[in-house]
């Protein structure tokens, strides 16, 4: 990893999940809660669900990748060596993820007294993959290790694929060209997709619907 501040050069795959209707979610949760909410202190429940979601997908991917940070609604894992899975068994982590995702929402009701209209819609919530690879460089800033550059940015912007219209469904693993060849995942199954990224190049790659 970095020593004394200095940047370290890096490669491999870049995984983002990303849980989808979170900001709404919250949102009208807010606004349904708001006269209760938050005074004196107390917070809706909503938010001690959403972080067993996020807590659940970081078990999962971590190990075998490692956690650079959790972003909102979205969680953000690399791999610099051979630790990641590769082929079918990398398949098999991401669809072991996102089964786990779907049991805690399955759930979540048993635990969260709420019933007002917002609170039961958390069974829309749902969940996306992307997955990248390339070189990327460590650095150190304010005390953590940040992941920099460009193919960082372009998972980041592959967030916002058009590859749940390809699936037909928001569930959905989306692994580019670049991830296929780093980590061997084979095409089966895998719907052809090409998304813009500007100013980078187009980026190719295949979606996997995830129910």
């Amino acid at each position: 990893m970095t020593t004394h501040g200095a940047p370290t050069a890096a490669a491999g795959p870049l995984v983002l999940a990303d849980i989808s209707g979170y900001s709404t979610f919250l949102r009208d949760v807010a606004y349904e809660h708001r006269n209760d909410a938050f005074a004196g202190g107390n917070v809706p429940h909503a938010y001690g669900v959403i972080s067993s979601l996020l807590d659940g997908i970081v078990q999962r991917l971590v190990p075998p990748f490692t956690l650079s940070k959790l972003e909102g609604d979205a969680v953000f894992v690399y791999a610099t060596d051979d630790s990641a899975p590769r082929g079918q068994a990398l398949l098999d982590c991401i669809g072991a993820c996102y089964a786990d995702f779907r049991e805690r929402v399955g759930t979540a009701h048993t635990v969260w007294p709420c019933a007002c209209e917002p609170c039961r819609r958390i069974d829309q919530l749902d969940l996306k993959f992307v997955l990248h690879a390339g070189p990327f460089v460590i650095q150190s800033i304010a005390g953590r290790d940040e992941l920099i550059g460009p193919e960082v940015v372009v998972a980041h912007r592959l967030l916002k694929s058009r590859a749940a219209d390809a699936v037909g469904q928001a569930a959905f693993a989306l692994v580019t060209d670049a991830a296929s060849e780093w980590l061997d995942v084979p095409a089966d199954g895998g719907v052809p997709v090409l998304e813009e990224c500007q100013p980078s190049p187009p980026v190719s790659g295949r979606a996997f619907a995830l129910r």
